[in-house]
This record gives structure tokens, sequence and C-alpha cells, in this order.
């Protein structure tokens, strides 16, 4: 089959095709800005919070290898990738609707489950169609405006709250009420998501599977060898399986934090899948992830590890930063004061300042990596962030706090563009979905992972002051810095 080269899109076609993530990231934000706060006015203690927040990866988890296979083989009137953003849209903005009137402390838990379901079936295929559409030399391109779209989305609705109650609507309510600051916040952000990956439904097209596969990027150059799926045996698997009993009876034995079963559950599943496998035909979809997950590129594997440390740093920052602000910088725990609900809207400013420095970021980055390559842009750019967390140490005027998102603002630009630049050029065009799936496993299990360590940690090692778990946060992110430097850039030589 003759090959062609895929043409490059114009400025304002890279703009529709990214819009969406303006309102992916509107729910998105509003979702890290609020859900601590709303758990601890349902009455949640800070040392269960991090178990109330693992519905979001653990749904990740579930959800987007198996969106990103079925996108891979869809083909109908809306394209391959752009039904889920629409479904995923409609699922997540009446979520949003409902969040905020949770009545008990399951039901706001159960919401999140949903809310972040559907986040990532719209956001999972977004990651696969910069792929599709745009030819290599353009990808960085298309992620920086992504990032530059989350963060401009960010800002806004993490913001929300804060403004609301400048413009004097009630930030305060009865113990046990979200006030009504946060819930116009999720509503407006419920029908901003909606609105946003609308546009990019209706004014983006995509090219059908065969002439994707017709052009010349469809089947990546390789320069390491192909690895074949590892055989599956009787004792494929056993180790992990053997791993997570061990770490079951060695918990139960010493009475250690029950969040810490969710680490020995995950060895087990891992086991368990893997012997699952063995009796599947290879062409079903859950031996298809397998297989594929079991020999992935080498570029994806050292990416891995940068990833799994980047995200549990982001993840003890989602968590903790409005325990830490305001128990450190407004001295409350008490969720009905005032100085507390002060304190949790200045987390949103300050959420929303590492977005907008993000979306300025984005903007800077592509000439980082013109001058310093994919790497070394990204070493330093996490390298900022883990210092701008860090910083929350010293600090004590919560104004300061600004110049500390400046450094996360980087790292999250280059976190959400940079990884992804360097692994589309080693995937085939025709798994692009399920591999961007795969990858995001380890987005995911390093919030697991937090989500069942941090409170352990937090309860047991750190006096149970939420400041600490940021600090860790920021030496995690510059060891995924130097992770960095073990990934080859495209097109070297391996």
């Amino acid at each position: 089959m003759s090959t062609t080269a895929k043409p490059a899109l114009t400025f304002w076609q890279i703009w529709n095709m990214c819009f969406g993530f303006l309102g992916i990231q509107f729910g998105f934000a509003l979702q890290n800005a609020n859900v601590s706060r709303i758990f601890q006015t349902l009455g949640a203690d800070m040392d269960l919070v991090p178990g109330l927040w693992i519905a979001a990866p653990l749904t990740g988890l579930l959800v987007q290898p198996v969106i990103g296979y079925m996108s891979d083989r869809t083909w109908g009137r809306f394209g391959r990738r752009r039904p889920y953003f629409l479904v995923g849209a409609i699922l997540a903005s009446l979520a949003l609707f409902v969040m905020p009137n949770s009545p008990l402390l399951w039901v706001a838990a159960g919401t999140l489950w949903v809310l972040d379901a559907s986040i990532n079936i719209a956001m999972e295929p977004f990651r696969a169609f910069v792929g599709d559409q745009l030819p290599p030399r353009q990808r960085p391109t298309g992620y920086a405006m992504q990032s530059f779209f989350i963060g401009v989305g960010a800002v806004v609705a993490s913001m929300l709250p804060w403004l609301l109650a400048h413009a004097g609507v009630a930030n305060t309510a009865a113990p046990g009420e979200v006030p009504d600051t946060v819930r116009y916040a999720f509503y407006f952000g419920g029908a901003v998501l909606f609105l946003a990956i609308g546009w990019t439904v209706l004014r983006t097209r995509e090219y059908p599977p065969e002439q994707l596969m017709a052009f010349d990027d469809a089947t990546p150059v390789i320069h390491e060898p192909t690895a074949t799926a590892p055989v599956v045996t009787a004792t494929t698997g056993l180790g992990w399986l053997l791993a997570g009993a061990a770490g079951v009876a060695a918990i139960a034995w010493f009475g250690w934090g029950r969040m810490l079963y969710v680490l020995a559950g995950m060895l087990l599943a891992y086991g368990l899948l893997l012997q699952v496998a063995r009796f599947l035909k290879p062409q079903r979809m859950l031996a298809v992830i397998v297989s594929d997950m079991r020999v992935m590129p080498g570029t994806m594997r050292r990416l891995a590890v940068v990833q799994f440390f980047s995200w549990f740093a982001l993840f003890a920052m989602w968590i903790y930063t409005t325990g830490a602000v305001t128990e450190v910088h407004f001295g409350s725990t008490d969720t009905a004061s005032d100085a507390y609900n002060e304190g949790a809207n200045w987390v949103g400013v300050l959420f929303a300042a590492y977005n907008g420095f993000a979306a300025l970021a984005a903007l800077v980055i592509p000439l980082m990596v013109r001058c310093w390559g994919l790497r070394v842009s990204h070493l330093v750019n996490v390298s900022l962030g883990g210092l701008g967390l860090l910083s929350f140490l010293w600090f004590r005027d919560p104004h300061w706090l600004l110049l500390s998102m400046l450094g996360v603002g980087f790292a999250w630009a280059s976190i959400l563009s940079l990884p992804y630049a360097l692994l589309s050029d080693s995937l085939p065009a025709d798994k692009m979905g399920i591999y961007m799936g795969i990858f995001n496993f380890f987005i995911v299990i390093p919030q697991l992972v937090a989500a069942s360590l941090l409170g352990f940690m937090l309860k047991t090692f750190l006096g149970g002051e939420p400041i600490n778990a940021l600090a860790i946060g920021g030496a995690s992110m510059i060891v995924a810095g130097l992770c960095v430097l073990r990934v080859r850039e495209p097109g070297a030589a391996r």
C-alpha cells in the first residue's frame, strides 16, 4: 500500500479539535478544588478523605483502557473518537449538577465515581485524537494546545467560588450543607463542559480508518527489537498473587490502616488478571489489553516510572492542599467557620493560579523543547513543580503561595503534554487509543497508591498534618524529573 504524509492542520483547526479540553478541565478543576471541601463538610475526617477519593483513580483504571480499545474499533456518523466525547460530556454535566446537592457523604462519594468515569470517557479519546489528526511534527503543538485550554478552563473553574463570594453569594452554610458559592460553581461548570465538548464534536472531522492507515506515520519506526507476547503459563502472575496475599496477611496481622488493603488488592487483581487471560481467546478485549500491556514499547515502560512519581505528587496536592492551607495559613479546621471557608476559597484561587501559569507555560514549552529537547524541558518543569510544593513548608503568608503555584503550573503544563509527545511517535496508528488507555494506567495507579498510602502515612508518621503530605509530593515530583532522563528522545538511536 502506498503511503502519504498526513496533512498539517491550521492553527484554528488545532484550536477546534482541542477546545473540548476547556470543558473537560472545567469539570476536573471543580472536582480537584472542591471535593475534599464537600467531603469534610459532610463529616469526613481528614485521614478518611483519601479513601473517599479512591473512586476517581479506580474508575480511570477500569474505564480508560476499555474506552481506548472501543474507540480504536469505532466508526460511525460522528466518527471514531467523537461519540465518546459526547457521551462523556452528557454524563459528566449531569454529575456536576448532582455533586453539590449530595445529602450524605456516601452519595457524594458515589457521585464522584460517576463524575470521574464520565470525564474519563470523554478525556481518554482526546489524547488519541491528537495522534489521529496531526502529523508527528505537529503533535507537541497539539498537546500544548490541550494544555493551554486545560489551564484556561481550570483558572475560571477554580476561582468560581471565590469570585461568587466576592459577588455577594453566601460562602457559608449550616453544618453539613455545601455553601451556595460551591453549588452555583458546579452548575455553571456543567453547562460549560457540555458546550465546549459539543463545539469540538461539531467543528471537527476525523479520518476514516482506511485513510488513517494509509498515512506514513501509521506504523512507527521502531529502533529497538520488536517484542512478542510472552507465553502465558499456569505460573504467570503467581508472584503477584503471592505478594498480594502476603500483603493482606501483614496488614491484618499488624493492624495497619484499612486503606492499605487497596495496595494488596491491586497486586492480587493484576495476578488474577494474568491468570484469567490464559483462558480467553486472543481476540477478546481483555486478552488484547493484557497482551498489549505486556509488550508495550520500551519508551512507554520508561515513561511509566516518570508518570508514577508525577501523578503521585499531583494527587497528594489535590487531596491535601485544602486541609493544609486552612489549618496552617488560616488557622481553622472547623468547616462551618468563616476562616475555614475563606481558606478553602483561597485554595480555589491557588488552583486557578497554577492553571493560569500552566496556560502561559503551554506557550513557552514549545520554545523550551526547541532549545533543550523534550527530556530536559520536562526535567526543568517538574523540578520547578517539586520546589513549589516544598515551599508550602516555608511560606506562612498565604499570598506568597501564589509564587509556589508558578512552579506547579509549569509542571502541570509539562505533565499534560511532554510525556505524550515522547510517547506518541512510538505507537502504531491502529492501536493509538488502547495504548493511550494503557498509558493512563500510570496516571491512575500512583493515585491509587497515594489514596491508600498517604492517609496511613499522615496518621502514623506525619503527625496528622496535611502540609507534610505536600512535602512528600514535592520530593516525588523532583524524582519524576530525574527519571525522565532515562527516556530517549523521539528518533534517537536506541
